[in-house]
C-alpha cells in the first residue's frame, strides 16, 4: 500500500514546549491509524501537523507526496473536537455541511448541482438528512458531531482526520460513524482518529498508536493493548483523561506534557 503520511524523527515546539517527540510512523492508504494518549500527550496537535496547522520543529512530515503546507486545498479533511467549535455561528446544518465544498470552489463558480449532491450524500450517509434545515446549535452533541463529519466528507477529500469524534455521542450515533468511517476505508481513504476509548479500539482501527509526546507503541490494536503500554501511562490517568500531576516522574512514565521543561 503506498504511504500517505510519512513521519521521520517529527518534532513539533510550542515556544520551548515539545509537543511531539521525534515520532517515526507511516500511514497507507485503505487503513484507519488510531491514536490514545491521555490529555496532553499530543493527539491534537499531530492531527493539526498533518492538516498543516501547525509548524514542525524538526525532522520531515510527507502528506499526499507534499509538506503539510504545500497539500492541495480541500485534500485534507479535519475535524476537530466538538468543545472547539463556536455554536453560536448563524447556520443551519445544510449550511455547516456545504462549507465542506467551498475548497472545491474557484471564485468564479458557482455552488452548482455536482456540490448540492455531495451535501446531501453526506448528510444521509450520517444519518441527518431530516435535520438539514435545524439550526446547529439545536442539536444534541452526537447530532453536531455527525454534521462535522458530514462537511468533511462533503469535501471529498483524499485524507481525513478526526480528533476523538466519539467523545460525548451515544452507542447509536458512534455505530453510525463507524460504519461511515469504515465504508470510506474500504474505498481507499486513509484515516487517522484520535480517541480514548480503548474498549472498541479492534472495531474502529487497523492499527493503534499509544502516544505520550512519543510513539509509545504501534501496531495490531489487540496487540497493543495486550502489550501494556497504555496501562504503564493509564494508571497516571484521570477517568476524564486527565494525567495525574501529584507523583514523581519515573521510568515507565518520565515526563509530563502538561509541565513545561
Amino acid at each position: 500500500m503506498n504511504a500517505v503520511v510519512e513521519a521521520r524523527d517529527l518534532v513539533v515546539r510550542y515556544d520551548d514546549f515539545v509537543a511531539l517527540d521525534r515520532l517515526t510512523f507511516d500511514v497507507s492508504t485503505g487503513e484507519v491509524l488510531g491514536i490514545v494518549g491521555p490529555n496532553g500527550s499530543g493527539k491534537s496537535t499531530l492531527l493539526k501537523s498533518i492538516a498543516g496547522l501547525v509548524p514542525i520543529a524538526r525532522g520531515t512530515l510527507r502528506v499526499l507526496g507534499s509538506e503539510p503546507h504545500r497539500v492541495r486545498v480541500g485534500s485534507i479533511a479535519y475535524v476537530p473536537q466538538v468543545e472547539t467549535v463556536d455554536w453560536s455561528f448563524p447556520a443551519n446544518v445544510w449550511d455547516v455541511v456545504a462549507m465542506g465544498r467551498f475548497p472545491r470552489l474557484r471564485f468564479w463558480n458557482r455552488f452548482g448541482a455536482e456540490d448540492r449532491a455531495a451535501v446531501e450524500q453526506a448528510l444521509q450517509a450520517v444519518g441527518m438528512r431530516e435535520l438539514a434545515h435545524r439550526h446547529i446549535a439545536e442539536l444534541s452533541g452526537g447530532q453536531q458531531q455527525r454534521v462535522f463529519v458530514a462537511r468533511a466528507l462533503a469535501q471529498e477529500p483524499r485524507l481525513l482526520l478526526l480528533d476523538e469524534p466519539t467523545t460525548g455521542v451515544d452507542a447509536a450515533t458512534e455505530d453510525a460513524l463507524r460504519e461511515v468511517v469504515r465504508a470510506l476505508v474500504r474505498d481507499g481513504l486513509p484515516v487517522l482518529m484520535s480517541t480514548h476509548d480503548l474498549e472498541s479500539v479492534e472495531r474502529w482501527f487497523d492499527r493503534l498508536m499509544v502516544l505520550d509526546r512519543r510513539v509509545l507503541a504501534l501496531g495490531k490494536p489487540h496487540d497493543v493493548v495486550e502489550g501494556g503500554a497504555y496501562a504503564s501511562i493509564r494508571e497516571h490517568v484521570h477517568t476524564h483523561g486527565h494525567l495525574r500531576l501529584d507523583h514523581e516522574a519515573h521510568e515507565t512514565h518520565a515526563f509530563h506534557p502538561e509541565i513545561r521543561p
